[in-house]
């Protein structure tokens, strides 16, 4: 396949999904209308020809951040734990979500964002055909999803941007049926948007404080990493 470097896939469904959504007249109509799982490979290439032609930002798709020690974490821990569901916490621009969707296609995730043009996004990519994600505008904080839900919750590289961390913490162990995966940066670091660095010593108050105990930390490049086991 030409487009090796990304996956291929999630980056022709968002394709489809973004011209579906804006009408777009320049793309076959037989590759908006199969099933993506129908699509020859020339038929993806095709696809992400046309994204890069409309100047979408295909660079999304990459695989490179499946290579991140925090993604490498969250994935390997997802394997031993085989999930039918997950809801990704903070899933920006998709560092983490596009390898996940990739890894494992069947699982349905539920995608949650602050910012609407990042769930537009994800919502392309749906509407493109994977139909496993649920994308939402939705604060974790606010009761984004019903008690025990979902089997497991990630919250990658996202606490310490939320001003009351352990009510996050709070509402993941709500949420989640079996685990919670966190990461947070584990030195000082320049980027404004930081507003706490966790450690042990907080992040085990906060999971303590909603009863649960069973915690096991780590290490992943300049990460912390931490999976709370619910039962």
């Amino acid at each position: 396949m030409a487009n090796s470097d990304i996956y291929g896939r999630l980056a022709a469904a968002y394709v489809r999904g973004y011209a579906i959504r804006t009408g777009q007249t320049a793309i076959p109509k037989r590759l908006l209308d199969a099933p993506l799982d129908a699509l020859a490979e020339e038929d993806v290439d095709a696809l992400v020809g046309h994204g890069a032609a409309l100047k979408l930002k295909m660079y999304r798709f990459k695989r490179a951040p499946a290579t991140m020690a925090r993604v490498r974490f969250a994935l390997g821990a997802l394997y031993s734990l085989a999930p039918e569901s997950v809801c990704d916490v903070g899933s920006g621009r998709g560092a983490f979500l596009f390898p996940f969707l990739n890894a494992f296609p069947a699982t349905r995730v539920d995608a949650l964002d602050l910012l609407d043009y990042r769930v537009e996004t994800l919502m392309d990519v749906r509407r493109g055909g994977v139909e496993t994600l649920y994308p939402k505008v939705a604060d974790i904080c606010s009761d984004a999803l019903p008690d025990k839900s979902v089997d497991v919750v990630t919250a990658l590289e996202v606490l310490e941007h939320i001003p009351d961390y352990a009510a996050a913490i709070a509402a993941a162990t709500r949420i989640a049926r079996r685990s919670v995966l966190v990461t947070v940066p584990a030195e000082p670091d320049d980027n404004p948007e930081h507003i706490h660095l966790l450690a042990e010593t907080e992040l085990t108050a906060a999971f303590h404080a909603v009863g649960v105990t069973r915690l096991n930390f780590g290490r992943a490049g300049q990460s912390l990493t931490l999976v709370a086991n619910l039962n």
